[in-house]
């Protein structure tokens, strides 16, 4: 029997959460139970997403003028932020703000460059040398959204390894706000960390000018940052269509926290609704092998919630999210890799213990100590990350992830004798004699 628990708010009267005994559930109930918000109106999503891009492809600033005005609800002649709006922006952030966004980026900063490749060579055979060079990615366009909170954050976690990395050109788009304005913070995020040409510009509609370009905003080369599920669903299209190149599938928030019964419940419920109040389309999922920590999380949960200034939002989101009791931890992990999380909290009394074992999850979170806001904000760490289950391919936002890894060989006269016969024989074998002839002249000529 499959056996699931609605619970509702008091702040909004919708469901705010489910409680599910995986034992209990069959095949089709744990597909359900692990089903994203945004898979449920995928195809609604790729049909609006499509008419934007369309749009914006076939008429540029003025189908993004149209659509800026019907969705932002706000008229713009001119996109690009100006050098007095930058300066009224630096005006209008208050210094202990300015101050903790540059903490943020110093510590980003030292990780990513911590992280960076470098190039190497390597004498495979006498005479043969193989090297890979490393070249940035020469233009770049950033996202930052700004929906129902401006994210000066994801600035600094997109401009501080596209600066390290040495991208030629790097353009953001960041929606305005109802005055036609960017928000200051994002403003000053950016230039702090050396992005000076800045967009207002949010949702399909700017993906789609970035992947095409128009008359006012650059075409680019690969596009950086998270969204809802337009703005993914956009960068999809986008590079289905071979314009412009992608960092990853990266939509609405999810966490998913593993939890045993020492876990503090307090702790817990706070990160599930430091995920939940990102948007009413975000999930969030426990599973714990306690029956009685999950009690005490729901009753956080509760009390926790009505406190929410983004209740309403939190309240929705937690609509489709779980609270689920497994039979064993060892099962939370098979699990989870299943569902591969954009973020990953392993609130047990060993957490690094158990690390070996997840196989999937764009950000992993390790013990009681460590919210995931920490790493959304200044712990280093990039909190631009695979949604969606694409963690089980795909990586977090890095420096590499801006840059081209370019391989190159040299063979002199005694690497082509060393070798050439390697490659004849394999190429007669794949029945590629033109493969086959351009070795072999050279055998013979080495030989003359």
């Amino acid at each position: 029997m499959n056996t699931i628990r609605a619970t509702t708010t008091a702040t909004t009267g919708a469901p705010a959460w489910n409680r599910l005994r995986w034992a209990d559930l069959d095949a089709d109930a744990r597909a359900r139970a692990l089903t994203r918000p945004v898979q449920v109106v995928a195809q609604a999503t790729r049909e609006a997403v499509a008419a934007v891009v369309e749009a914006v492809r076939g008429r540029g600033d003025a189908a993004l003028r149209e659509l800026t005005a019907r969705f932002d609800r706000v008229g713009l002649e001119r996109f690009e932020v100006t050098a007095s709006e930058f300066a009224a922006a630096e005006a209008a952030v208050a210094p202990e703000l300015r101050q903790a966004m540059a903490g943020a980026m110093a510590r980003i900063e030292a990780f990513h460059r911590a992280g960076m490749a470098a190039a190497y060579a390597l004498e495979t055979a006498p005479g043969v040398v193989c090297e890979r060079i490393v070249r940035p990615v020469p233009r770049v366009g950033l996202y930052v959204p700004a929906g129902s909170a401006p994210l000066p954050s994801t600035a600094l976690m997109l401009c501080v390894p596209a600066r390290l990395a040495g991208c030629r050109e790097v353009v953001l788009c960041t929606p305005p706000r109802a005055d036609g304005s960017a928000d200051p913070a994002v403003l000053v995020a950016a230039r702090l960390a050396g992005v000076e040409r800045v967009f207002k510009l949010g949702g399909a509609q700017a993906i789609a000018a970035l992947a095409f370009g128009t008359e006012s905003v650059p075409k680019v080369d690969k596009i950086f940052g998270p969204g809802n599920g337009y703005v993914d669903e956009a960068k999809r299209q986008v590079a289905q269509c071979g314009a412009v190149a992608i960092d990853m599938p990266a939509g609405p928030s999810e966490v998913l926290v593993v939890a045993d019964a020492g876990a503090d419940p307090a702790f817990v419920a706070a990160d599930l609704l430091s995920q939940a109040e990102h948007g009413p389309d975000s999930q969030v999922l426990l599973l714990s092998d306690s029956e009685l920590l999950i009690d005490r999380v729901e009753a956080e949960l509760a009390a926790q919630l009505a406190a929410l200034p983004r209740a309403g939002i939190a309240g929705q989101a937690l609509s489709a999210s779980r609270l689920i009791a497994v039979d064993s931890l060892e099962q939370a992990l098979a699990i989870s890799n299943a569902y591969a999380p954009e973020h990953l909290i392993l609130a047990l009394r060993e957490p690094r213990a158990w690390l070996d074992r997840v196989e999937a999850a764009g950000s992993v979170f390790l013990g009681d100590w460590t919210p995931e806001a920490l790493g959304d904000y200044c712990s280093g760490t990039n909190h631009v990350l695979p949604t969606n289950g694409a963690a089980r391919a795909w990586s977090g936002v890095g420096v590499s992830s801006f840059q081209n890894f370019v391989s190159v060989q040299t063979a002199s006269r005694g690497g082509v004798l060393a070798i050439g016969d390697c490659a004849v024989t394999l190429a007669r074998a794949e029945g590629l004699d033109g493969h086959a002839n351009a070795v072999a002249l050279r055998l013979r000529g080495a030989l003359a």
